[in-house]
């Protein structure tokens, strides 16, 4: 079949690797259509999230290929790639990307914006011309098995994401959110949850920081909040308690140096931060600063294992879905194995017919009887359709095949004539 799904993700890599093989959106295309040439593959979708980079292929093309090529136009080295990098090929990596799609293997179990992410990497794909009819197939089969475990299981009904495990651990932090004012770097999905959940649990304040103040002015009007510049962080800083970013920003948003100066205006009133963006929005060297506590997505894991309990029996019933559409899929695959054996089939039987009729309308230009015509073109057919066919369960007969024989009976509906 040759359908391939690999990458790295957040239960192989470390953020600090998964960030350096993370694509930036406006540059999705140029590498799908890329990665078509270079792998000599038929077709490629790319999936970049903050907890993985995935590739979904199909063509001929070993798993050194693929790494070398990522390890090339990423510059990373080659083995440290080699030790995170995983792949599945045909029914295993269908299967993979059913899990992924329905929230199975995310760091919060069943949470539901890798769904929406998938889509968009579908999407992305066909756009780009190198999404077709194989994968086309695989993502519908996955936007199937995720829809069915959505609707036929309790796993994604309490609001647990990384959203919602950010505004969590800021509540076990601090006793009160209503005296607390939170800054929120980006204007995405995930901000907008966690400006939502932060809205739900009574936040005293909420001030948005993007790089343009039309994308952040509707969440300001949507959760009463007010917005900055990126640029204008730097003297904001020391008024927020909390702080959550997840921008697209292939470099740093805030360094060591403007948090320390933060915390002097703050006289060291402690400061949380979570860095929920990949690659990192807040240099990891702020750790070191005493008065802030510093969560990456990484540490969400452990922050929000007490939500997944309830989670964990839909799990199960989520897992039997998926063989079912797992199951789906091989039935499909068996069908399209036929596909070609029914098309030379009719290509040679057409074949036969075709010289038949020619034979037979020479000969009636010759004026012989149309009924002699007629009688014989119908004994050509039949002896030529015939001919192999016996020929080969003869054989069959004489080697002790029952199979052959039986197959025959079934194909041709032929076990009535016994009775």
């Amino acid at each position: 079949m040759n359908v391939v799904v690999c990458g790295i993700s957040h239960k192989s890599a470390s953020v600090d690797l998964r960030g350096k093989i993370s694509f930036a959106p406006e540059t999705v295309i140029q590498v799908l259509q890329d990665a078509r040439s270079i792998l000599n593959i038929q077709e490629v979708a790319l999936l970049s999230t903050c907890n993985r980079t995935e590739i979904y292929l199909y063509g001929k093309v070993t798993d050194i290929q693929i790494i070398t090529w990522l390890s090339m136009i990423k510059g990373a080295e080659l083995i440290m790639l080699k030790d995170c990098f995983y792949s599945y090929r045909d029914q295993k990596a269908v299967r993979h990307l059913m899990r992924v799609a329905s929230g199975l293997d995310s760091v919060i179990l069943g949470e539901p914006q890798i769904f929406g992410q998938i889509k968009s990497a579908y999407s992305v794909g066909r756009e780009a011309g190198t999404v077709s009819t194989m994968l086309n197939r695989v993502f519908q089969l996955a936007f199937s098995a995720a829809k069915r475990v959505r609707s036929e299981t309790a796993i994604g009904k309490n609001p647990v994401s990384v959203a919602y495990a950010s505004v969590n651990l800021a509540s076990q932090i601090f006793a009160n959110l209503k005296d607390v004012h939170a800054l929120l770097i980006g204007a995405g999905e995930t901000i907008d949850l966690v400006a939502k959940h932060l809205r739900e649990q009574h936040i005293g304040k909420i001030t948005v920081a993007n790089r343009t103040l039309s994308r952040a002015q509707e969440l300001v009007e949507e959760y009463a909040a007010e917005a900055i510049l990126l640029a204008d962080i730097p003297d904001f800083l020391h008024r927020a308690d909390i702080v959550i970013s997840s921008t697209a920003s292939q470099l740093p948003i805030l360094g060591k140096g403007a948090v320390e100066s933060a915390l002097k205006k703050r006289k060291h009133k402690p400061l949380f931060m979570v860095d929920v963006a990949v690659p990192r929005d807040i240099e990891s060297e702020v750790e070191e600063l005493s008065d802030v506590y510093l969560y990456t997505v990484d540490d969400l894991e452990e922050v929000v294992r007490d939500n997944m309990k309830a989670r964990t029996s839909a799990a199960s019933l989520a897992e039997s879905i998926i063989d079912q559409e797992g199951q789906k899929w091989s039935k499909q695959y068996r069908a399209l194995a036929a596909v070609d054996t029914i098309r030379a089939f009719r290509s040679s039987i057409e074949s036969i017919r075709d010289a038949e009729i020619e034979k037979a309308l020479t000969a009636l230009d010759r004026g012989q009887n149309s009924e002699d015509v007629i009688n014989m073109l119908a004994r050509n057919l039949t002896n030529k359709l015939l001919h192999k066919p016996t020929t080969r369960l003869k054989q069959a007969s004489e080697e002790g095949r029952d199979d052959a024989i039986n197959a025959t009976k079934d194909l041709f509906d032929l076990n009535k004539n016994e009775h």
